[in-house]
């Protein structure tokens, strides 16, 4: 097992990063410092910049408008993004639902989407969780009826994240409720967010975002060429797609950034021994996560393999050491203070509670490790 990088991956590491330092927007670099809120014309903006660039989509093949980079590369270019303070790039489309295409969809499903989902034409959003129907996704209930040449859909989504911008949602939806096991009879959808039929309304987290939404399907007519892969084998699809979602949450590079600027912000802090020490063990379990991340990396180089159940680590991991850093950030806060970063770091503070329960809560990574990895 290799976990050194290169001479050449290092070489493209600081290509990477001299690009981002002269193309990152200054406005949207102090958007994403200051934990402003990111309309949608500004990640547009910023996916567009790097669609023109070549580097929207580097996991791609090249036929589609793919990089050609190997996994490390693709990795560096990850976190080079998060540590240089970009804005996201929304995965749903870029990640999820293209890599569902690729794999699953039609040549014409592919010529239809896939070149709208690169250069930022269709905003994409993900239609999985509903009331009663989160972690237990088998257990969704959103109705896919055929007649003729489309299906009817009725049912409702939540926890939508970023519908209201969105063009079109891919659902999981079942259209056929009379199987034995929960996980047959479910489809996968694509969806036109246009089409008569669909309410959105938002749902203000706690944060005062407005960031998820429920979705309603009141009879919604979706053209049968919708769907991707066979009729009743979605589950299939999404515990392919689950795999691409969780490597891409440990978000190693970002917590760098937000290490270095804690460490900054709480520099009057230095005789704080207890605090030092938490400081100190967070920065420990973000160079194992680091390492644990290189790891996966060298078996996928190896292997040519995407990941197994086992990159549920990352997500456990990951999303609690951001969690951990916001409240390190709390604790350095004037809590009695009103100025503007000290109200930004509430704002992330309150943020970052979701991260371990979005993808699937920690609980259930927990589960599917000892499940699929432990055998228990």
């Amino acid at each position: 097992m290799d976990l050194n990088y290169s001479s050449e991956e290092l070489a493209f590491r600081d290509e990477v990063r001299a690009w981002l330092t002269a193309n990152l927007p200054a406005d949207l670099r102090d958007k994403m410092a200051s934990y402003e809120h990111l309309s949608k014309e500004d990640l547009v903006r910023w996916h567009r910049i790097l669609a023109k660039q070549g580097w929207v989509a580097p996991s791609w093949p090249k036929e589609w408008g793919g990089t050609g980079w190997n996994v490390v590369q693709r990795y560096l270019f990850e976190e080079e993004l998060g540590y240089a303070g970009s804005p996201p790039l929304i995965p749903f489309g870029l990640t999820m639902c293209a890599a569902v295409l690729l794999r699953f969809g039609t040549e014409a499903q592919k010529k239809r989407f896939l070149p709208r989902i690169y250069q930022g034409d269709d905003f994409w959003c993900q239609g999985y969780s509903e009331p009663g129907s989160g972690s237990d996704l088998a257990s969704l209930k959103t109705k896919a009826l055929k007649s003729g040449d489309h299906y009817v859909v009725t049912g409702q989504k939540i926890w939508t994240t970023l519908a209201h911008y969105a063009d079109w949602i891919f659902c999981l939806v079942r259209t056929d409720p009379g199987s034995e096991k929960r996980q047959d009879g479910i489809s996968f959808l694509l969806m036109d967010m246009k089409a008569p039929g669909i309410t959105v309304r938002p749902l203000i987290l706690m944060d005062g975002a407005h960031e998820v939404n429920e979705v309603f399907f009141d009879d919604v007519k979706v053209p049968a060429e919708n769907l991707v892969h066979e009729e009743g084998k979605g589950w299939t699809v999404a515990k392919y797609l689950l795999g691409h979602e969780r490597m891409n949450t440990g978000r190693i590079g970002e917590s760098k950034r937000q290490l270095a600027a804690l460490k900054e912000f709480s520099a009057s802090r230095r005789n704080d021994e207890r605090f030092r020490d938490r400081l100190s063990r967070l920065e420990i379990e973000l160079t194992a996560l680091e390492i644990t991340n290189l790891r996966f990396l060298d078996r996928m180089r190896r292997s040519g393999q995407p990941p197994g159940a086992d990159v549920s680590m990352l997500k456990i991991r990951g999303t609690e050491i951001q969690q951990g850093l916001t409240e390190l950030m709390m604790d350095a806060a004037d809590p009695a203070a009103n100025d503007d970063f000290s109200s930004s770091v509430r704002k992330k503070y309150l943020s970052t509670r979701k991260t371990t329960i979005y993808a699937g809560s920690n609980e259930i990574q927990r589960n599917i490790i000892a499940k699929m990895t432990l055998g228990l």
